[in-house]
C-alpha cells in the first residue's frame, strides 16, 4: 500500500469525488485509508447507563486505498507514487511528475 498516516489525499470515485483530506490512520490488512471528514456517517447511540445521554453521531469510516491518490505538495496535483532508491541507498516515495520525494518533510 503506498498511502501511509498524514499524507493528503484526494477522492477519485464514490459520493466524496473530488475532495481532499488527510490520513488519519491506514489499514493495510483491510486495504483501507481513513480520511478525515470523508465518508462520514450518522450513527444512532443509545444511553448504556444511567445518567447517560443518547443521539446521533458523526463519524469517519474506512475508504477503500483504490478510490484515493495522493496529492504531491510540491505540484500540487494528484498523482501516483513510486518507489526511488537515492544514492545513500534509503527507499523512499516519490511523485511519477515531479519526481519530487514524498516522505522528506
Amino acid at each position: 500500500m503506498n498511502i501511509k498516516k498524514g499524507d493528503t489525499v484526494q477522492i477519485v470515485s464514490g459520493d466524496d469525488k473530488g475532495k481532499k483530506g488527510k490520513v488519519l490512520q491506514a489499514i493495510p490488512s483491510e486495504n483501507r485509508v481513513l480520511v478525515e471528514g470523508i465518508n462520514v456517517q450518522t450513527k444512532h447511540t443509545k444511553p448504556k447507563r444511567a445518567g447517560e445521554t443518547g443521539g446521533i453521531v458523526k463519524q469517519a469510516a474506512p475508504v477503500n486505498v483504490s478510490n484515493v491518490m495522493v496529492v504531491c505538495k510540491k505540484c500540487n496535483s494528484v498523482t501516483r507514487v513510486a518507489n526511488t532508491i537515492l544514492s545513500d541507498g534509503t527507499k523512499v516515495r516519490t511523485c511519477k511528475k515531479c519526481n519530487e520525494p514524498l516522505d522528506i518533510k
